[in-house]
């Protein structure tokens, strides 16, 4: 696939993720349809940029207005390919959980995403060739201790996509499923950098990430990719002996209930 030819639309575009996403499709001489919540820090992302031919549009996808006004100026700029980067994250059990987080959690990473592509397709479908790519996790695959909300959000992102993209197999959209490993961004709490350091968990630079994603848009081989060793081995082993990892994980709940225990003293030590 020839990148430099895309429009792309990438939501999330403030955060860690989104914002790499964004800085190594630049580089692919892409033009871009940067869209987040923060003004400022979509304005900054943009100053950073060398293309000259990018546009901001700060929205609330939370809400059908936002939503709205984002597809109707990505139509106008004749997008063809979506990147679903907008999410958010969790460390906690789900006896700790509200209502609102859930709802917020299955609307941020589920619900958006599903919606966006609902208003994308019609119009990606005029065109001789347009990409979908939702943004997962290896925790998509892998159900985690004190992530639950956020396994279920990124798990029903995982069967959406599978799903469309089988629904989509005789169009001319393409659609691929990336899922990171644990990444250094502010999405993470201390608690949860703490966390991943006591379990010796390898944690990702976002630019990696992105570089990564690059190299599979370019490639015409790989509909689902999974980033990081033995991560992705967890997830074909999870899908063939569940038991084994169940045992593995095991061994690391009691220092997962350490960091989403209450603390009224600072992070655990």
């Amino acid at each position: 696939m020839t990148l430099k030819e895309k429009r792309i639309l990438i939501t999330g575009a403030s955060g860690g993720i989104g914002s790499a996403i964004a800085t190594a499709l630049d580089a692919q001489g892409c033009q871009l349809i940067l869209s987040g919540r923060n003004q400022s820090k979509l304005q900054n992302l943009r100053q950073t940029l060398k293309g000259e031919d990018h546009h901001i549009i700060c929205a609330d996808l939370a809400l059908g207005a936002g939503r709205e006004a984002l597809l109707i100026r990505a139509k106008q700029l004749d997008c063809n390919m979506l990147i679903n980067s907008l999410g958010v994250n969790q460390l906690s059990l789900l006896t700790q959980s509200t209502d609102q987080e859930v709802e917020a959690m299955l609307r941020a990473n589920l619900q958006i995403p599903i919606q966006l592509c609902l208003g994308l397709i019609p119009f990606f479908s005029q065109q001789s060739s347009a990409v979908i790519v939702n943004i997962g996790s290896i925790l998509g695959s892998i159900g985690y201790a004190g992530s639950t909300l956020y396994c279920s959000s990124k798990f029903g992102l995982r069967g959406f996509t599978e799903s469309l993209r089988r629904e989509l197999a005789d169009s001319s959209i393409r659609v691929l499923y990336f899922a990171p490993r644990a990444t250094n961004t502010e999405l993470n709490t201390d608690k949860a950098q703490a966390m991943n350091q006591a379990l010796h968990n390898k944690i990702d630079d976002p630019n990696i990430v992105a570089q990564r994603l690059i190299r599979q848009l370019k490639s015409n081989h790989c509909n689902s990719y999974y980033l990081g060793w033995p991560e992705k081995f967890f997830v074909r082993l999870n899908s063939l002996f569940p038991q084994l990892v169940d045992k593995a994980l095991l061994k690391q709940l009691p220092i997962i209930r350490r960091f989403t225990a209450p603390s009224t003293s600072g992070a655990p030590k």
